[in-house]
């Protein structure tokens, strides 16, 4: 089984910059499709990014797009998020999550590996 760990969240500033991490451990996950989820308060949980661990395709959500980069590090076994000119809109607690494949993968109830979550907070 593939346990994941995300790390790198904080309180940063409007317009700041942070990068999530998430390492997974556990058995080969060569086929995964790893993605970001967040969630804010009084919001339901919501597709960030994905990417395809064997082959590097990556998805966004809309709002994200032009301001976060998600990228792996096949060796490290990590995944990371870049989220450049955070908005206070951004504010929320980030989970890293894993499944077979990147086929439908804003659905996310098939996920199923979760991280724990991190929080980011962005300060108007």
């Amino acid at each position: 089984q593939v346990q994941l760990a995300e790390s790198g969240g904080g309180l940063v500033q409007t317009g700041d910059s942070l990068r999530l991490s998430c390492t997974a451990s556990g058995r080969p996950f060569s086929r995964y499709c790893m993605g970001w989820f967040r969630l804010a308060p009084g919001k339901e949980r919501e597709f960030v990014a994905a990417i395809s661990w064997s082959l590097g395709a990556k998805y966004y959500a809309d709002s994200v797009k032009d301001r976060f980069t998600i990228s792996r590090d096949y060796d490290k076994r990590t995944v990371y998020l870049q989220m450049n000119t955070l908005k206070p809109e951004d504010t929320a607690v980030y989970y890293c999550a894993g499944r077979a494949s990147c086929f439908g993968y804003v659905q996310i109830e098939s996920y199923d590996v979760w991280g724990q979550g991190t929080q980011v907070t962005v300060s108007s």
